[in-house]
């Protein structure tokens, strides 16, 4: 797997918490193990979210961490113009249609529950009637969906194996430009394919985006990367990392004094290095030296109280 590349894409709508640690340097640790090129990427793209403040804390908290990259593009919303071009690509083979339904309608016309990110789906019935035709010149202040086929897309993850996903009955047609810009899945596709991304390693509370991705890929023509998706951080109610678990900031363990080797010690107990009630400090290399792809569990692992005092009682 050499010759190959990555990506660590923190999105500024807060600060990195233990659990994107140990995603980022489960990353970082299959790059420097295959000789990959790494490169640092901001995604910017949910405008309502976004901290600009935390742009710059992202790059010194994973600096901290010992957590490198061999370059940085450019940050995602300043860089929309190949996006774009894909868009009306989309638009001119008739992938895309316009919607002007808003959430609450889109929501009003559900059939049923559906299991997917948000519990809510596209109805087919909601399609405009010339959904499929081209648009030659699309109003770009317009939201625009990708028109999903009736079938199942097939996700090879390198970590849990074969996956199948129907959009149409999970998710439908979705979002793939607004009326401010790009949408996150048409510019991850876009933003990889053009800067050389071979691998993704994220959480695998995105892995049904893998498959709205390769659908949006084969779309335009592109190759899709091998997928990695990780197992999550919970918390002891078995309840994603969060605020409500208290403050599990990256740079707040810094403030505190708290070693860096502290923390990463504690990442890699959680990715079958050694005792997880008993945690060795190690740094970033030692990490990557020791972590094993193959024996990471594959249930979430949970940040406990006890972590917690293990990593301030220094």
């Amino acid at each position: 797997m050499t010759g190959c590349t990555s990506r660590l894409a923190p999105s500024p709508t807060g600060a990195l918490h233990l659990g994107n640690a140990r995603t980022f340097a489960i990353n970082w640790a299959l790059a420097q193990q295959h000789n990959w090129t790494m490169l640092l990427r901001i995604e910017d793209l949910d405008h309502p979210r976004v901290k600009p403040e935390t742009i710059n804390q992202a790059r010194e908290d994973l600096a901290w961490l010992g957590l490198t990259w061999d370059t940085e593009t450019a940050i995602q919303s300043t860089d929309v113009a190949p996006c774009r071009a894909a868009f009306r690509t989309l638009a001119s083979s008739g992938r895309v249609f316009p919607c002007d339904l808003s959430r609450k309608e889109v929501q009003a016309a559900q059939s049923a529950p559906h299991d997917n990110y948000d519990g809510m789906r596209y109805e087919p019935t909601l399609r405009p009637a010339d959904a499929g035709r081209p648009w030659n010149e699309p109003d770009e202040t317009r939201t625009w969906r990708f028109l999903v086929d009736d079938r199942e897309h097939t996700v090879n993850d390198q970590i849990s194996g074969t996956h199948t996903f129907n959009l149409s009955h999970s998710i439908g047609d979705f979002p793939v430009w607004t009326s401010q810009g790009p949408a996150y899945q048409l510019a991850v596709v876009v933003d990889d394919a053009r800067q050389g991304v071979t691998d993704v390693v994220r959480g695998n509370d995105l892995l049904s985006s893998a498959a709205r991705q390769q659908a949006i890929a084969a779309a335009l023509g592109l190759d899709s990367p091998r997928w990695w998706h990780l197992p999550l951080v919970r918390g002891e109610d078995g309840r994603r990392l969060a605020k409500r678990h208290g403050d599990t900031r990256i740079s707040s363990f810094h403030a505190a004094g708290v070693p860096a080797e502290r923390v990463i010690g504690l990442l890699a107990s959680w990715c079958g290095v050694g005792d997880q009630a008993d945690p060795q400090p190690m740094d970033a290399a030692e990490f990557a030296a020791t972590v094993e792809i193959s024996t990471i569990p594959t249930d979430d692992a949970v940040l406990t109280a006890r972590n917690i005092q293990w990593l301030t009682d220094c």
